[in-house]
């Protein structure tokens, strides 16, 4: 009856909710800066260059096919030891997040644009629009609608993956609840918790995103 009339389910609270701020902090200025990167890329790979095409492509395919934690790792620990510089452990966690989502959002960009009928963009030429204020004008907003949902879905992902930056000391959701079991010993209901925090954001983020889907769809 310990874990019950201690309450360490509320107990962990102060906790969890610092590292909640980091773990949304983290998310969001990496997806912004990931937004950055996969449209740069993205369009990159849609470039009639086959220097462009090709740089994109490494950069997508090197991320996409190593994982997330070895990207933090090389990120904090070989940048440092490559540089000589030392990296602040949320400056590393930012970037890996802005790497990897970026990797990700380049191919949601690319995919989205293809998908605008081509008819869209004779359209823009038939009325004297150039290549690029045809995308900017044209294809562009009806293409960045139907990225809408899967970069919910990245955003998800995205805020999942910070957990891992426990491995380098960062002080996120996860990384507090450890702290707290870690003197406590209470580790059922400190990661019960945890979970518990990661449910109340991702869960109505999956619910918004399959509404929006339905609207689009209409």
């Amino acid at each position: 009856m310990e874990f019950i009339t201690e309450s360490h389910y509320f107990r962990v609270m102060p906790f969890l909710l610092e590292g909640l701020v980091w773990t949304l902090l983290i998310t969001f200025v990496g997806l912004i800066l990931g937004f950055i990167l996969g449209a740069i890329f993205g369009f990159a790979r849609l470039s009639k260059s086959k220097l462009i095409y090709g740089i994109a492509t490494v950069y997508v395919e090197v991320v996409r096919g190593t994982p997330i934690l070895a990207q933090i790792l090389f990120i904090y620990f070989g940048l440092s030891d490559l540089t000589g510089i030392n990296i602040d452990k949320i400056t590393a966690s930012i970037i890996a997040i802005a790497v990897n989502a970026g990797a990700y959002i380049a191919e949601i960009v690319r995919g989205a644009v293809y998908s605008i009928d081509t008819g869209q963009e004779e359209a823009g030429r038939s009325i004297g629009l150039t290549r690029n204020q045809t995308m900017r004008y044209i294809i562009w907003p009806q293409a960045f609608r139907r990225m809408i949902p899967p970069l919910g879905n990245q955003f998800v992902i995205s805020l999942k993956d910070t957990s891992l930056f426990s491995v380098i000391a960062v002080g996120e959701l996860l990384y507090m609840g450890q702290q707290y079991y870690g003197m406590t010993f209470q580790a059922f209901q400190a990661l019960t918790m945890v979970c518990v925090m990661y449910l109340v954001i991702t869960v109505p983020t999956a619910v918004y995103l399959r509404r929006v889907e339905r609207r689009l769809d209409v």
